[in-house]
């Protein structure tokens, strides 16, 4: 007979996927609400990168823990997901990343010169700046990841919009759907730009910035090389400061963006139209000077909204308000397993971890 579901879940991307797969492996059930397709929005596309590197020590230990977990569950779950070609960081904090990481410990990372530099990342042109190697970081398989969690969790993840969820008299949480009105322990709000909305409706205020991202993926020249690492590119050597990219399942694509994003206006309309197509477009120009493996015609466009905290373009927090969590941050999806077992801890009355506080200020 199958459990009574004791939490909802709102969101079916990588975090609300990995928090109900956490509470599973604690015995707990849950529902998880999905208005469209899991894994299709903030978390939609091939690959994104694992990296260890960032400039708050607590979340590089945050990271370490959570790349312990990915292997985990790769285990048990029978695929690959993270893959074990590195990532190859680039420019001039490269030297302050790297102490950060080695105070921390634990992190096999190291300088490379431009020997190994060419033999990690065949498809890059000459560079003889700063460069390091990550070498537990890699590729994350998001197709793979999501898939395999959602059918881990099978008939857990529903097709159902929340409208509106709030705190009862009697210590339940209220969920008002689509489909009809459920009551639970406790709730987790992880809905990307949703999340904020419906924060609201219990009077939280979350900080949260929304805007939209384009990555551009291209055909690799010739034969797939056997190895070919994530890039961090913060140069300027090739004209931008601020790109990342990450190989595709068999290294016949490869993923390029810019970390700069496109404002949003709090109705979701944008502040510029044609800002995406500039994104692009300068994306683009990047591969034809820095990246002469690459085909430079994109074979593929993701565009995808992006919710970001005032504190770091890394910064992530949790907020909570009578056992309802909301969730909220960017670059999430190398967190997702060990900030969904933070959340399934705090779902089943725990307490919340003090860096996944608001005031904590993690990223």
């Amino acid at each position: 007979m199958a459990q009574v579901p004791e939490v909802a879940v709102v969101g079916a991307g990588i975090v609300g996927l990995c928090t109900a797969y956490a509470l599973a492996e604690r015995g707990t059930a849950s529902r998880v609400y999905e208005s469209g397709v899991p894994g299709h929005g903030q978390s939609s596309g091939q690959s994104r990168i694992f990296r260890h590197a960032h400039d708050d020590a607590r979340l590089v230990e945050f990271t370490r823990q959570g790349r312990a977990v990915w292997d985990e569950w790769a285990d048990r779950l029978g695929a690959e997901l993270i893959s074990s070609d590195g990532v190859v960081a680039l420019g001039g904090r490269v030297p302050e990343r790297l102490r950060i990481l080695q105070d921390v410990g634990g992190v096999p990372v190291r300088t490379v010169d431009s020997a190994e530099l060419r033999a990690r990342m065949p498809l890059l042109a000459d560079y003889c700046g700063p460069a390091m190697l990550d070498e537990d970081g890699g590729a994350i398989r998001t197709r793979v990841a999501v898939e395999s969690l959602a059918g881990a969790l099978g008939d857990a993840v529903v097709t159902d919009e929340v409208i509106s969820l709030r705190p009862t008299a009697h210590g339940t949480v209220e969920v008002l759907s689509a489909a009809g009105r459920e009551e639970y322990v406790a709730a987790v709000v992880c809905a990307g730009l949703g999340t904020a909305r419906l924060a609201r409706n219990v009077g939280l205020s979350l900080p949260v910035r929304p805007a939209a991202h384009v990555r551009l993926t291209f055909r690799v020249r010739g034969a797939p090389p056997e190895r070919v690492a994530c890039l961090q590119d913060g140069s300027g050597d090739f004209g931008e400061t601020g790109v990342y990219a990450a190989p595709y399942p068999g290294n016949r694509r490869y993923a390029v963006g810019l970390s700069q994003t496109v404002e949003v206006r709090e109705d979701g309309s944008f502040a510029d139209p044609a800002a995406l197509v500039a994104l692009s477009n300068r994306a683009r120009a990047y591969v034809s000077r820095a990246l002469p493996g690459l085909d430079p015609e994109p074979v593929e466009h993701l565009h995808c909204w992006v919710t970001s905290l005032p504190w770091s373009e890394d910064g992530m927090a949790v907020w909570e308000a009578d056992r309802i969590f909301f969730a909220a941050g960017h670059n999430l999806f190398k967190q997702a397993p060990r900030l969904g077992r933070a959340l399934a801890c705090a779902a089943m009355g725990e307490g919340l971890e003090e860096n996944l506080r608001p005031a904590a200020a993690l990223g």
